[in-house]
């Protein structure tokens, strides 16, 4: 049977695949003469960007220095964050800020502190300063839609909403295993329920985390790996991705989904408390509520266990009212739907799944193994992170790297290159699917067991029954990817079966504690261990080798 052609074929200088901060900086830096494809797969809006609270960290305060902020990542990194890079990435952190203000990005000022360059700074978890810089608590909101806002303005960017990257195109699929290149993307139109071919001489992932791969999560239903299965298919490394990050705090309430309760509240003098209102942070770090994420994680977790509580609360009514309500009025208005006073009463919260600290390998311009492919943000694994994100330096990382990225490829967009092209997608062998709920049930397993057996704390027997059940899941999915036509939820089951491999995979063979990855089998750090754990995939060849 003759394989049916694909119905569109896009071709694009610069394929983007996510609408995030990285994604979206990326398309606005890039030369004006270079045509890009951005590919999003709910709005533009609908990404972990938007529901980012705090803010960005960069050093603005005269008593601060970049030296200082510096320090303070390495720290939260617990020793295994890339120096290089967390040098390059807080050099970079005031010029991006006045990008952003550039484009409209309407920032808390505060005018009478000329020591700060005039912008309020609120400090968070792990920061030895104020260097967090922010749009009251909605930054996250701020940023994404100023620059959705510009780049719907920018000539040569062709917007693709509610389209899911199925796969990558490489040189093999044109059957040549001796060159190695990212040529594209396949990529699912969910409105026609047809695959499209995406060409371009550059690919960016910038697809974001993997954290809906767990039960409770803080982030978006879109944060479900892609980009980082997509890339340990065709052959890329991925790093620690042992290391998810828990946030300590998301507000408990059945109707409040995944609602994120901003660590800037413990910056401004929240207190964590138990179900009696005892405070119990001090007993568990001398920095008790600004202590880093893991360690605030892991206390709170500690203490639900072994009270058997839902949850702690976390109180800042006795801040001023006034305060709380200038500092945090979105916080307030949500919490006062939901019948929660934040100025008279503790907040219900719990710990949830909130960030992908490994995940793509890149070098310090983007670039992952793959020629051709770039990654930045939640997707990549650059080195910042190490085994902790320190709180704000995550949407600073995707500004940096896709600048670098765009610096990157308009250096490259000049250099001689061949026509691209790529088989049509092959539908002439598979079939509706004709039992949804196999991939419903699936999903639901995944996310269950991944929350029980590799969560906040683990143990080896855990880890090693989620992997027979992962192992298990794999000839699953594979079984259902090879016979029916792809659908949104079974491309996004079979990225979330990869990474929770991934996970898996890489928390076994860390054995100590350390960052975000704690075992009761190994409690203690291992300071002989101090490289990231990297998984590489077969037929891997190092970059550059044909």
């Amino acid at each position: 049977m003759t394989a049916p052609v694909t119905a569109t074929v896009h071709r694009h200088d610069v394929l983007i695949l996510g609408s995030g901060a990285a994604g979206l900086s990326l398309a606005l830096r890039l030369r004006p003469d270079i045509t890009v494809a951005v590919v999003s797969k709910r709005d533009l809006l609908e990404g972990s960007t938007r529901y980012a609270q705090g803010g960005i960290s960069a050093v603005f305060d005269a008593q601060d220095s970049l030296a200082s902020h510096v320090e303070d990542t390495l720290k939260a990194g617990a020793g295994l964050c890339d120096p290089r890079v967390v040098r390059q990435v807080v050099e970079h952190g005031p010029q991006n800020i006045r990008w952003l203000l550039d484009q409209g990005v309407a920032f808390t000022r505060d005018a009478e502190s000329a020591a700060t360059g005039g912008y309020h700074l609120t400090r968070e978890g792990g920061h030895s300063h104020r260097r967090v810089v922010h749009a009251a608590d909605a930054t996250g909101a701020a940023v994404a839609t100023t620059l959705e806002s510009r780049v719907r303005e920018r000539p040569g960017v062709d917007l693709y909403e509610q389209h899911i990257a199925v796969d990558l195109i490489t040189s093999r699929h044109l059957g040549d295993n001796h060159t190695q290149r990212c040529l594209g993307a396949y990529v699912l139109d969910l409105a026609t329920g047809r695959v499209e071919t995406f060409l371009a001489r550059f690919v960016m992932l910038a697809t974001g985390g993997a954290n809906k791969v767990y039960l409770y999560t803080s982030n978006p239903d879109v944060s479900t790996g892609d980009g980082i299965a997509m890339a340990w298919r065709a052959g890329c490394r991925v790093a620690n991705m042992e290391f998810m990050q828990f946030h300590p705090t998301c507000l408990y309430h059945p109707l409040a989904r995944s609602y994120l309760i901003s660590e800037a509240l413990r910056g401004e003098g929240a207190r964590l408390l138990l179900p009696d209102g005892e405070r119990f942070m001090p007993r568990f770090d001398p920095r008790a509520e600004l202590a880093p994420r893991d360690i605030v994680a892991r206390a709170i977790d500690h203490e639900m266990k072994r009270l058997g509580s839902e949850y702690v609360y976390l109180d800042i009514s006795h801040r001023p009212p006034d305060f709380v309500i200038s500092h945090f009025p979105t916080i307030h208005a949500r919490c006062l739907e939901l019948g929660i006073d934040i100025t008279r009463e503790p907040i219900p919260v719990v710990p949830a799944a909130h960030y992908t600290c490994g995940g793509v390998m890149v070098d310090q311009q983007a670039r992952t193994d793959l020629p051709g492919l770039y990654a930045s943000g939640e997707t990549a694994y650059t080195g910042l992170h190490g085994a902790n994100r320190m709180a704000s330096n995550s949407l600073l990382e995707c500004l940096v790297y896709s600048e670098l990225a765009a610096l990157e490829i308009g250096r490259l967009m000049d250099e001689p290159h061949q026509p691209l092209s790529a088989p049509a997608w092959d539908e002439s062998r598979v079939t509706e699917p004709d039992e949804e709920v196999v991939v419903t049930h699936n999903w639901e397993e995944l996310r269950r067991f991944m929350w029980d057996y590799v969560g906040i704390v683990r143990t080896n027997k855990r880890l090693q029954r989620a992997k027979r059940r992962v192992d298990l899941l794999h000839q699953e999915v594979i079984e259902y990817y090879s016979n029916f036509r792809v659908s949104n939820d079974l491309i996004e089951l079979r990225n979330l079966r990869d990474v929770a491999d991934l996970i898996i995979q890489s928390a076994l063979r860390r054995r100590e504690s350390r960052g975000l990855h704690y075992t009761t089998d190994f409690p203690d750090k291992d300071r002989s261990q101090r490289s990231p754990t990297i998984l590489i995939p077969d037929g891997y060849r190092p970059r550059g080798r044909g």
